[in-house]
């Protein structure tokens, strides 16, 4: 009998549950909001979820997280509110009574990607998720970068303007030009109204000059960060997921122009930049790759 785990997505606004097999292929899909309460409630909510997936076979738990996961299986996710030190690993372990992964889920995308997408057999991946913020998960030589403080990867963080504004603060320097939030900033000086990233790019394909400047813009800082990304880590392959990423040619095509033309030209050179082909998909097979593996790992040590 095959082995399988859990896989567990936790987003501020969704939480996502599967079963997965150790050779990829995902079962029992179920899906809920994530709890606007957040704290334990959203604990309760993701093991109500879990509860309704067939358990026979299952091995273990891999959770990721829109924030940072500590090796102790503590999380700080800033968009579910009391979770900035959420023990979530042994309050998992505690009420499954089984071993749980807990990982960031900018690490689960890649790791996905790398198992059963778009990077599969390559080695030095980065995976740049694109959507309302920005984030990466970065793997170097088959193994995640991490950092010291698990901080690795937060890329949105880059500088890539020479003028510091108060809004880099809470949501740095790239993110407020190229990910979601900022397109939707942009938009709303010109039209005097809330704006979303995806009506933005709506507008554009209609036509509306105002709106291909605004991705045209964003293209263009994303190309900056993609560029000081090749040149510091020299990848073989760039994922690139998330709305923004999908917003078609004006975004992506400026990007990968700018991209060649800032990073050092070798390295620009030998790196591909491809879409994501599992979508919202890499984060749970990418945790539950980890699960999996750790659990091998595990039982190879009691032998």
């Amino acid at each position: 009998m095959p082995d399988y785990v859990l896989a567990a997505d936790i987003g501020g606004t969704n939480i996502r549950v599967a079963r997965v097999s150790e050779g990829g292929r995902v079962t029992h899909r179920r899906r809920a909001p994530t709890p606007p309460a957040g704290g334990k409630a959203v604990v309760d909510a993701l093991v109500r979820l879990l509860e309704e997936v067939p358990c026979s076979g299952v091995r273990a738990l891999g959770v990721d997280v829109p924030g940072l996961a500590y090796s102790d299986g503590r999380v700080w996710a800033p968009n579910i509110a009391g979770w900035q030190r959420m023990p979530l690993g042994s309050r998992l372990r505690k009420r499954l009574q089984m071993p749980v992964i807990v990982e960031s889920d900018r690490n689960a995308f890649v790791v996905g990607e790398v198992w059963k997408g778009a990077g599969r057999r390559c080695k030095d991946v980065v995976f740049l998720a694109v959507g309302t913020g920005i984030g990466a998960g970065i793997l170097t030589g088959g193994r995640l970068l991490r950092g010291h403080g698990e901080l690795a990867g937060c890329v949105g963080w880059m500088a890539v303007r020479d003028k510091y504004f108060p809004q880099y603060r809470s949501a740095g320097c790239l993110e407020s030009h190229a990910a979601g939030l900022g397109i939707g900033t942009a938009a709303r000086r010109l039209l005097k109204r809330n704006v979303s990233a995806a009506e933005v790019a709506h507008l554009a394909a209609q036509g509306d000059q105002r709106m291909r400047q605004i991705l045209e813009r964003a293209g263009y800082y994303l190309g900056l960060g993609l560029a000081n990304l090749v040149s510091t880590l020299n990848p073989e392959m760039i994922v690139l997921g998330g709305g923004v990423a999908e917003a078609g040619d004006l975004v992506l095509k400026t990007a990968r122009t700018t991209m060649l033309r800032w990073a050092q030209p070798i390295a620009a050179r030998q790196v591909r930049l491809v879409r994501s082909q599992l979508g919202d998909a890499a984060s749970l097979l990418g945790v539950a790759k980890l699960a999996l593996d750790a659990t091998r790992e595990t039982r190879t040590q009691a032998l």
